[in-house]
């Protein structure tokens, strides 16, 4: 029996120099609302010139790219060629009984390029995990892979027949231009995805023999790379790598095939004012207290004096400007106020294909000395007497970045494997704190120990910028909630991410431990 996956898995990766991403998938059990609590705290050195003043929240929120979209339906090969779910399978047979609209051909096209690229992911992560290690080149280890590549081969050799055989078929339909147009494109991409996924597999494969089985299975992978290529030239399509050139258009066709295609997992956001209609009421009611005050030194200065004299005058002027301090005062204060207890963005997630609202999603960060960092969190940092020492000690920056989904599992599609999950993928850019960071290289002088000799030896200067994030999930439902935490660290220089540290909790009692990643060059 299959394991269910857990209800949220996360993944830290460098994006490039300047990104730093977070990918997060929920995974609803079945319950009618699940409950999302992404909790971010970043802790800054002071020399980074990083504050409320400096780092608003406007700006925070430009730094930060947010994707959500379903999570790509998980079909093997086989599936695709037979099961009743299978893109491939629904095109074949709108072309058989004439059902369906425009849109919804459009439609299972695109998910078939998404599975399928999926599928090809998996296949060429799994070539690469069964070509390392010692128990590579094992004898039962050899022959799974050879049966795994050669049946990868054949069912996607038949999948793209298949589906070519569908497209000349609807080639002498009268769709509309921008229908067939679209079929075009995701036939170009699911074209670059074999490609793609094969090549991988190939270079993958460079440590194993260069005998047999593996220099022919080797060789037809390349085979089906370059039936794909001829097919794009012969179709007059630019997407096709060249050894010589830069490889712009290549590049850039990708991309856009790449979402173009899978835009129809993309959920839609619409932006909800839900704090800045609270926000007006506040407002509201501080303005209706300070005019209660100014009206009450009228009367009483009315009662006092008479009208027309000098202090009655003079009482009205002061009142008037009490009453604007009072307002301007309330008004702050109420700010704050709506600031701890309201979110800064409201969205509901929209499904692209019924329309739906799916669930919601609030944000918001805070700062300044006022926020409290839980026990757990500044925990995870005593990791060694400098960071233990210096906590409170040295001046730091913390920003809590909070982002809670819930989702309705009513609304959410569904599978042969169950309710579809939500992938969630936040980009954090990094450039605002490299701003005020001094020369990432330095001379260092040094004596040489043989004739005393004074040279200069090369000093490197980074930052540490360290990362907890804290999942919490609840079930509405049973009213059952998990949490768990994970720390991150970004060594960060002027010319952006130098390297990433993920640390583990071994338990307690036991040294903490760590792995790190460089930056992609």
């Amino acid at each position: 029996m299959s394991q269910s996956p857990a209800p949220l898995q996360s993944r830290f990766e460098v994006h490039d120099r300047k990104q730093f991403e977070i990918k997060l998938e929920y995974q609803p059990s079945g319950a009618d609302e699940t409950r999302y609590l992404v909790e971010a705290y970043l802790f800054l050195p002071g020399s980074l010139n990083i504050d409320a003043e400096t780092y608003p929240r406007a700006d925070f929120y430009a730094d930060i790219h947010n994707y959500v979209r379903f999570k790509t339906p998980v079909m093997a090969v086989n599936e695709l060629l037979n099961s009743d779910t299978s893109p491939l399978v629904r095109l074949e047979a709108w072309l058989r009984t004439g059902m369906g609209s425009e849109k919804d051909v459009v439609y299972q096209a695109k998910l078939l390029s998404c599975v399928l690229r999926g599928a090809l992911r998996r296949f060429a992560t799994g070539v690469e995990s069964r070509c390392e290690g010692p128990a590579a080149l094992t004898t039962d280890a050899c022959a799974v892979l050879e049966s795994e590549i050669l049946a990868m081969q054949a069912g996607v050799t038949q999948v793209l027949a298949r589906f070519r055989v569908w497209l000349r078929a609807v080639g002498e339909l009268h769709l509309q231009e921008r229908s067939r147009a679209s079929l075009r494109l995701v036939d170009e991409y699911v074209s670059l995805l074999v490609e793609g996924g094969f090549r991988r597999s190939v270079a993958d494969m460079k440590s194993l023999p260069r005998g047999e089985p593996w220099h022919g299975l080797r060789k037809g992978l390349m085979e089906a790379v370059l039936r794909e290529e001829a097919y794009r030239k012969e179709h007059r399509l630019r997407s096709v790598l060249s050894p010589t050139g830069d490889n712009e258009e290549y590049i850039l066709r990708l991309g856009f095939l790449k979402k173009f295609c899978m835009n129809v997992l993309f959920l839609s956001s619409k932006r909800r004012q839900k704090r800045q209609g609270w926000e007006e009421m506040l407002f509201a009611l501080a303005a209706g207290i300070a005019m209660t005050v100014a009206t009450a030194v009228a009367f009483w200065a009315q009662e006092r004096y008479a009208q027309a004299s000098l202090n009655f005058f003079l009482i009205l002027v002061v009142g008037y400007m009490v009453k604007d301090r009072i307002k301007e005062g309330l008004r702050r204060m109420l700010s704050r106020v709506a600031a701890m207890h309201l979110a800064d963005r409201t969205t509901d997630l929209v499904d692209p294909v019924t329309g739906r609202v799916i669930g919601a999603c609030e944000e918001r960060v805070d700062y300044g000395p006022s926020l409290k960092v839980p026990d757990t969190v500044a925990a995870l940092r005593q990791r060694d007497d400098f960071l233990t020492a210096t906590q409170g000690e040295l001046s730091e920056t913390v920003i809590r970045y909070q982002k809670q989904i819930v989702l309705d599992a009513r609304h959410l599609p569904r599978t042969q494997r169950g309710l579809t999950g939500v992938t969630d993928i936040l980009r954090l850019n990094v450039e605002r704190f490299l701003r005020d960071m001094d020369e990432p290289e330095l001379a260092l002088e040094y004596v040489d120990l043989a004739d005393l000799s004074v040279g200069h030896i090369r000093g490197t200067k980074r930052y540490p910028v360290d990362m907890v994030f804290r999942f919490t999930v609840v079930e509405e439902e049973t009213d059952r909630s998990q949490d768990s935490v994970q720390f991150v660290r970004l060594v960060l220089d002027r010319n952006g991410i130098q390297r990433m540290q993920r640390f583990t909790d071994p338990g307690p009692g036991m040294p903490p431990s760590r792995s790190g990643w460089k930056a992609a060059a």
